[in-house]
């Protein structure tokens, strides 16, 4: 049967792979980005900030009103603003904070009225695992992603009884535009992992695809890493 599913940031890298995979299984998709660009197949793309809580409701009652109560919610948007914490400017630090952890909450609050109406859904943040390994230069980002931790296991206690499953996924070390950015620290992380490769994309997109599927309903509150062993011991 044919799903709703929003996926935000899902304008290039781990956004966009995850659309596709809903697409490609036949669920209608719709797709928020700053830009408004969306994979091909997309039911509705929005042009939003999802750090806007008023902007972010106002997409997702739209979304409901042409394609009905929402089944899957994947909260991806995200941005890096990274540097040492003695330099890091407020504007960093606050950039990151409202994108990454404020826009994950407006997300979940806006879709959670149509889950609980319908008694059943799926959330699903993409986190990192940067909060467990520690990452020089990303106090702002690592704070942010810890905090969807907290923000998923609080608010899986709070909708368990009404059918809805919250949990997060952590990805390592992924090849996007974002981690092409980290220069030296990207080699030296790659040679960490035990897998001896970077994921790809699509590595993240098929464990989304389980946490949102018949397969996972009796997982809530997890956080799943998907970094190939990066975070092993921590």
């Amino acid at each position: 049967m044919s799903r709703h599913v929003i996926v935000t940031g899902a304008s290039r890298g781990i956004g966009a792979a995850i659309a596709e995979f809903f697409i490609a299984a036949g669920d209608r998709v719709v797709a928020f980005s700053r830009s408004g660009d969306a994979p091909e197949g997309c039911a509705l793309s929005l042009s939003l900030d999802v750090a806007d809580s008023a902007a972010l409701n106002d997409a997702v009652k739209r979304a409901v009103a042409e394609l009905g109560p929402v089944d899957v919610v994947v909260v991806n948007a995200g941005v890096t603003k990274d540097g040492l914490a003695l330099r890091m400017s407020d504007e960093q630090w606050r950039e990151v904070l409202s994108t990454d952890l404020d826009g994950a909450f407006y997300t979940a609050r806006a879709a959670l009225a149509s889950m609980v109406r319908a008694r059943q859904g799926s959330i699903i943040f993409i986190g990192s695992i940067s909060p467990f390994i520690g990452v020089p230069g990303q106090a702002n980002y690592a704070a942010a992603k810890a905090g969807l931790v907290g923000l998923a296991r609080a608010l899986a206690k709070e909708v368990a009884t009404r059918g809805i499953t919250v949990n997060v996924v952590a990805p390592g070390l992924i090849e996007t535009d974002m981690t092409s950015d980290l220069g030296a620290a990207k080699d030296q992380m790659a040679a960490m992992i035990p897998m001896g490769r970077l994921g790809q994309p699509d590595d993240i997109a098929g464990v989304v695809g389980f946490l949102a599927s018949n397969h996972a309903r009796y997982i809530t509150g997890a956080v799943l890493c998907a970094d190939g062993g990066l975070s092993l011991g921590h």
